[in-house]
Order: C-alpha cells, then sequence, then structure tokens
C-alpha cells in the first residue's frame, strides 16, 4: 500500500483549520504548524463578526475611493483610517487597492469572484459543523442590514446591484418591520434589508478549535511552534523549517494569515499584503438577544449575539503590523453601539466591556491567494481573505485540497491565483 502524501498546512486560524480537515478527508497526512492554541485571540478569525454572508461580494476598493483618501489620514473617527505616520509604507498597497476599484467592470469582476467563494457558505459550515459535532454553532437566521431611512440604502445603489447581480435575495423592512425582526435596534433605523440566505457562527474561536480538535482526532499532528521557510531541493519541497527544527513533508499550505507575506516570499511569490487592522468589543450581559445580526449602515460594524454575548465588530485602520493597538477605535464601536441598542445605552457610562485587535490579511484586489507557488510546485496558498476569511474558509479548504490532488477544482480558481501579482 502505497504511503499517504504529508501535507504541513502552516496555521490553524479558519482556513487552515478547514484545509487540514479536507486534506484528511482525502486521505493526506496532515501536520498543523502553530505557535498559539488554535482558536485563540491571536488569529484574526477569533475577532471577527461572525457573519456567514453571501452577500459579503462588495469589495472595499469602489470607484471614487481615492477622493476620500485625504479624509481617512484626518479622520480617526470614522469606519476606515490610515496612520499617517505609516502612509509611505502603504502607499503602494494602497495605489493598487484603488486601481482594482477604479471602475465599475473591475468591481463587478472581484464581486463575482467573491460569490464563487461565499454563495453557499452558509450550508457548508452548517455542514462541517454537523460533522464534527458541532452543529448549534452555526446559526441561520438570516443577517439584516439597517439604515436611517431609504434614501441612505439607496444611497448604496452600487454596492446592492453587485449583490443582486450575483443572486443575494433581500427583504426590505420599514420600521415596523424592523420592530418586529430585531426589537432591540432604536429607533433611529427606519428602513431595513433582511437577507434570509446568510447566518452567522456563535462563537468564531470555540468553532476553530473544534475543527481542529476533530482533525486530531481524525489522524492530524500540532506542531506547537512558529513556521519559519522552507527546505527546498532541486525546485522540490523537503520540509517546512521552524522555530524548533524542520518538519519533513511532501506539500505545505500556507495558511497563516498575516504572517503569510514572509512565507510567501521565502517560497519565491511577492503577495502585496496588508493588516485591515479591526477591532472589536463584546459584553457579556448587554441586557438583550440578537436573533438576527444587524449591520448599522452609519457605523459599518457586525453586531451579533454570540453565546458569550453582544459583540460589534468593524473598523478599518490600515497600520503597520507591529504597530500598537488604537483603543480609541473600540471606544468608537461602543458609542454606535450604545446609540443603536436602548438597552446598551442605559447601562452605565462605567459598564465593562472587553477589546480585540485583530490583522485582516487583505490583498489589494480584496480577492484572496488560493493556487500553487510560482516557484515550487509542493507549495500553496491560502490567505488573504481580507473580511471575508470565516464565511469563506469552508469554500477555501475544500479548493486547496483539490489544488494539492492536481485533478481539476470544482470552480475557475483563475481568479485567485498569485500569478495575478
Amino acid at each position: 500500500m502505497k504511503t499517504p502524501l504529508h501535507v504541513a498546512v502552516i496555521g490553524a486560524g479558519i482556513v487552515g483549520a478547514c484545509t487540514a480537515w479536507e486534506l484528511l478527508r482525502d486521505g493526506y497526512r496532515v501536520t498543523l504548524i502553530e505557535p498559539a492554541k488554535p482558536g485563540g485571540e491571536q488569529a484574526a478569525s477569533y475577532g471577527n463578526g461572525a457573519w456567514l454572508s453571501p452577500s459579503s461580494v462588495v469589495p472595499m476598493s469602489m470607484p471614487g475611493l481615492w477622493k476620500k483618501v485625504p479624509g481617512y489620514l484626518l479622520d480617526q473617527s470614522g469606519p476606515l483610517t490610515i496612520r499617517p505616520a505609516d502612509l509611505p509604507a502603504l502607499a503602494p498597497w494602497l495605489l493598487r487597492c484603488m486601481r482594482a476599484g477604479s471602475t465599475v467592470a473591475r468591481v463587478e469582476a472581484t464581486a463575482r469572484a467573491l460569490s464563487a467563494l461565499l454563495h453557499d457558505a452558509p450550508a457548508r459550515h452548517a455542514a462541517l459543523a454537523a460533522e464534527i459535532g458541532v452543529p448549534e454553532l452555526i446559526v441561520r437566521n438570516g443577517l439584516l442590514y439597517a439604515y436611517p431611512s431609504r434614501a441612505d440604502f439607496e444611497a448604496e445603489a452600487l454596492a446592492w446591484r453587485l449583490r443582486r447581480d450575483n443572486g443575494v435575495v433581500w427583504q426590505e423592512l420599514d420600521r415596523a418591520g424592523l420592530q418586529t425582526l430585531v426589537p432591540a435596534l432604536g429607533e433611529r433605523y427606519q428602513f431595513g434589508a433582511y437577507v434570509a440566505a446568510g447566518a452567522h457562527c456563535a462563537n468564531p474561536g470555540q468553532y476553530v478549535a473544534a475543527i481542529v480538535a476533530a482533525c486530531v482526532q481524525r489522524g492530524a499532528v500540532i506542531a506547537p511552534r512558529a513556521a519559519t521557510g522552507f527546505t527546498l531541493q532541486a525546485g522540490r519541497l523537503r520540509a517546512v523549517r521552524t522555530s524548533d527544527g524542520e518538519t519533513a513533508c511532501d506539500c505545505a499550505v500556507i495558511a497563516a494569515g498575516i504572517h503569510s507575506k514572509g512565507l510567501a516570499l521565502a517560497a519565491g511569490d511577492d503577495v502585496p499584503l496588508a493588516s485591515e487592522r479591526g477591532y472589536h468589543i463584546s459584553v457579556a450581559k448587554p441586557g438583550f438577544q440578537l436573533d438576527v445580526p444587524i449591520m448599522p449602515s452609519d457605523g459599518k460594524m457586525a453586531n451579533t449575539s454570540t453565546n458569550t454575548g453582544f459583540r460589534a465588530s468593524g473598523q478599518v485602520e490600515l497600520a503597520r503590523v507591529d504597530a500598537p493597538p488604537n483603543w480609541q477605535r473600540a471606544q468608537i464601536l461602543w458609542q454606535r453601539a450604545r446609540d443603536a441598542y436602548p438597552a446598551l445605552g442605559a447601562l452605565p457610562e462605567s459598564a465593562e466591556f472587553k477589546c480585540w485587535m485583530g490583522h485582516r490579511p487583505s490583498t489589494p484586489d480584496g480577492l484572496p491567494v488560493l493556487s500553487a507557488s510560482t516557484q515550487c510546485p509542493d507549495i500553496y496558498h491560502a490567505f488573504g481573505h481580507g473580511h471575508v476569511g470565516l464565511a469563506a474558509g469552508a469554500v477555501s479548504g475544500r479548493l486547496v485540497a483539490d489544488l494539492v490532488a492536481g485533478a481539476g477544482t470544482f470552480l475557475d480558481a483563475s481568479a485567485y491565483s498569485v500569478a495575478r501579482f
């Protein structure tokens, strides 16, 4: 009997965990190289908004973005800010980002590529959660976008056309409909778009940890160390170099989130990857339950009831990876959440909430990198998901497993190739 190929998956966030699971399903030997606790606070998938949204097809870069950059530099309280001191280092990434969204045709193409990864995300995650024994962690109650008025909704006409063109269906709600669906939402919001096909995760960190635990039960090995590079011989992979020696393997998958850039470069590919630093605040006892997660349009934050309380996630802060957190960003989330939900507003100003900051690994065109290395056929890239890592994790894992098998993929993966850079 032929010995199964040994694949080292670098990173045990949602993408790495799902990739490991799919590789094990296909009969590979798998080692997960992860220096920290799977599902822990160090991972972007731990702290995101917990949404599994087929409607997240709208890229950050849209026509006219360049006009807003000065405002992002000057307004440190807006939903997207740029640290002025880091602008010179970020400028090449920003220019490519603005170019990627410079025309409607370009954002339409990006939306189609994102839709291929997201349209069945709720069903894929529900099936995976049931398979590993945690079905309660995937909740399919839909998702709601809330607006102060219909005019505010119509001001985002291009975004909603991109969603409609990619099969997203929504129900429009007036104030009475909002009150029935989400009674905790304040009267400021008079119009909503309810996407019934959406879902959310009741605890992203717990979910990732459960996937990794299931991988271990199926035979995966956890290597608690940091990957630092690769040992190649005649252009073929022999081992992953780590902080504690080498891990011999036949193939490797780079799924290390924001830390993937250096590893990709070691594999021969220079990928423009930046951190869209995101924040969240969580309140253990908010005084209400959101059966349907909400995104208030004026705060651009995902508001979700998890199994540990209320979570408000959002903000985009472009800064260098090693810059200290700006906890004012979390305070902004807290204030916007208090404005949106009367029960939170009734809490004392001194009420405790937990803050978190993480690094969304983002490419300038808003699409992940899911492809073989251009320099070594045994190394695969699986990173750069930006805002959609949790939702796209399951389909990305399946796609990467297909790439490793070399027998063709179930969807056209050309848009995610590292060669585009």
